[in-house]
């Protein structure tokens, strides 16, 4: 895959890893151009088995994304349209990232306010740097509401009196209160969130893509359905997985590397790196 026609997003791929840099002067804000770029990457890399994972940042210190371009609201009729019976392109883009069996990534390393936090929230992980990170749902003190999954999904995070209180209180979350709420994953000083995030990453991207994807779906589902239906659920994708030869290859190695041993289960992690370095050489 190229990843040909990008003005918005400066893209690059690396041992499996997609990094989306958001580059959109003077401020990132988010319009229809950046949107519509969104879309057509969530669409692209849908289609690349050579991508596992995608991890989004930006060129501009100070703004991730600032958020969605208020000029265009303005633009509303003053009678409200009936209601909407399909997604709107912007929650048709962001159930694709919700969903497609690959990883996504935030790295925000500075304010991510409004369709640009909703945005961030369709991702799978999200990781602020202190001091420079700042997310926020700004809609309210602009007379509207969040209109990009921000109220859908906020609750599901960090449940209800947190998502009330960000939605209705409109004000400013700094990393640490974030990652306190569950509005990010972690909050980490600046000079690691780089080297963590992609390691992180690279790490995600060397396991076998289906079972990636298989993970991706049980943990959805259990957002989705009742627990019973869950359970049957991941059953089922455990038996897929179990039979699969990439991990009847990767539990052999396990053992011999010394996995299920006294010593080697103290240092498992280094074990399961060995493993991975193993793999990749083959």
């Amino acid at each position: 895959m190229s990843y040909k026609d990008y003005k918005l997003l400066k893209i690059r791929v690396n041992r499996g890893v997609l990094f989306a840099t958001i580059d959109n002067p003077p401020i990132n804000l988010l319009t229809n151009e950046l949107y519509g770029e969104f879309g057509k990457l969530a669409e692209e890399v849908s289609n690349d088995d050579n991508v596992k994972v995608i991890v989004f940042d930006s060129a501009d210190p100070d703004y991730f994304i600032c958020h969605y371009d208020v000029s265009l609201l303005l633009l509303y009729p003053d009678k409200a349209p009936p209601k909407p019976t399909e997604l709107h392109f912007g929650h048709q883009m962001q159930e694709i990232y919700r969903t497609m069996p690959k990883i996504s990534i935030a790295k925000i390393e500075g304010r991510v306010r409004g369709g640009g936090s909703e945005f961030v929230l369709s991702l799978d992980m999200r990781f602020g740097a202190i001091g420079k990170a700042i997310l926020s749902q700004l809609e309210i003190p602009l007379g509207i509401i969040p209109g990009g999954g921000g109220t859908q999904r906020l609750p599901r995070l960090v449940g209800r009196s947190r998502a009330m209180e960000i939605v209705v209180g409109g004000g400013d979350y700094s990393a640490d209160i974030a990652e306190k709420y569950g509005y990010i994953n972690r909050a980490l000083p600046p000079e690691e969130i780089t080297p963590f995030v992609e390691e992180l990453a690279y790490r995600i991207a060397s396991y076998p893509a289906e079972t990636i994807a298989a993970a991706k779906k049980a943990v959805l589902v259990a957002l989705e359905k009742p627990v019973e239906e869950g359970l049957l659920e991941e059953q089922h994708l455990f038996n897929l997985t179990c039979t699969s030869s990439a991990a009847k290859e990767r539990m052999k190695l396990f053992l011999e590397l010394g996995g299920q041993t006294r010593e080697g289960e103290l240092k498992v992690s280094k074990w399961v790196k060995k493993l991975t370095e193993k793999l990749e050489k083959k």
